[in-house]
C-alpha cells in the first residue's frame, strides 16, 4: 500500500483518491507561496484546514479564505485551486462521499478543539489504516462530530470579469483603501453607474457590501493570527474600534472577543 507523507510541500503530491478509508489527512508546509496553475478535483470531499498563514481557495467564481481555526468544506468532484502562503501550514482532510454528512456546496466551518485535535491526530497516521483499528475508530468520532461544526459564510463572491478581479486584488494588497466607488469607476475607466451594476451582477452584492465581506475575511485572518482589535480596525481604514466592532457584530453575530471564545 501506498505510504502517508507526513508534510509534504504541495497538495498535488498526495492523491487521496487511491484510499477507500472513509477519512485520511495530511499536513502540508509549503518551502515557498504555493498556487494552484489550474482547477482540479477529488473524488473525494476535502477539507482545507489553516494551522498558520495565509490560504486561500478558489472555486466557481467565490473565494474562500480560510483564517486559522476554519476550515473550507470542498464537495467531491467540485473543480477548485488552492493558494497558500510561504509561511503556511495547513491540514487537508479527504472525506469518502456518503462517510459523513457534508453540505453538498462549498462553506466555511469554523473548528471546535474537538474536530480540530482529531483531524490533525488523523494526519499523524497512515492512510491505509485497516476497519476496525483505533485510526478507523477515531475517523469515525471525527466523522461524527464534524457535520455539526458551525458554518460560516466567510466568502467573497469574485468573477472572471477583469475590473472586478482587479479591485480584488487591489483592496487584498491595500484593504484600508477607501476609494469610493466613484473613483473606482474612473480608475477603471467606466461610469459609476455601469460598475455598479456590474458589481451587483457579478457578485450579488452592492459595492459597499462586497468591500465588507472582504474585510471581515481580512479581519478574521488578522485577528486569529494575534493582533488586536485596535490594530485590525485600523489596517481596515475605520475610523474607530466599535464601527469595526459593529461591523463584526452584523455579520457573525458576536463581537471578535465573544467569536473567537466560541471555537475553543
Amino acid at each position: 500500500m501506498p505510504k502517508h507523507k507526513k508534510v509534504v510541500s504541495s497538495p498535488d503530491e498526495f492523491d487521496a483518491d487511491i484510499f477507500l478509508q472513509p477519512a485520511v489527512a495530511l499536513y502540508a508546509a509549503p518551502a515557498q507561496e504555493y498556487s494552484g496553475i489550474t482547477p482540479h478535483a477529488h473524488r473525494k470531499g476535502q477539507l482545507i484546514l489553516s494551522l498558520h498563514g495565509a490560504v486561500s481557495c478558489e472555486v466557481q467564481n467565490a473565494l474562500w479564505l480560510v483564517p486559522p481555526r476554519h476550515a473550507v468544506w470542498i464537495p467531491g468532484n467540485m473543480p477548485h485551486r488552492c493558494r497558500v502562503t510561504n509561511n503556511a501550514r495547513t491540514c487537508f482532510l479527504f472525506i469518502e462521499p456518503g462517510a459523513a454528512v457534508m453540505p453538498e456546496t462549498c462553506c466555511t466551518i469554523a473548528m471546535t478543539s474537538l474536530v480540530r485535535e482529531l483531524i490533525l491526530y488523523l494526519a499523524e497516521q497512515e492512510p491505509s489504516y485497516s476497519a476496525g483499528s483505533k485510526t478507523a475508530r477515531l475517523a469515525a468520532v471525527l466523522l461524527e462530530q464534524l457535520p455539526d461544526a458551525p458554518v460560516d459564510a466567510l466568502h467573497l463572491a469574485i468573477s472572471d470579469h477583469p475590473k472586478i478581479r482587479q479591485m480584488a486584488e487591489m483592496l487584498f494588497a491595500d484593504p484600508g483603501d477607501r476609494t469610493t466607488l466613484q473613483q473606482w469607476a474612473s480608475r477603471l475607466a467606466t461610469s459609476e453607474r455601469s460598475l455598479a451594476r456590474m458589481v451587483q451582477s457579478e457578485t450579488g452584492m452592492s459595492f459597499g457590501r462586497w468591500r465588507q465581506q472582504l474585510h471581515l475575511m481580512i479581519a478574521l485572518n488578522e485577528l486569529a493570527e494575534g493582533k488586536s482589535v485596535q490594530n485590525v480596525a485600523g489596517a481596515l481604514g475605520y475610523d474607530s474600534v466599535s464601527a469595526f466592532i459593529t461591523m463584526f457584530r452584523k455579520a457573525l453575530g458576536k463581537s471578535p472577543t465573544q467569536y473567537f471564545a466560541s471555537l475553543n
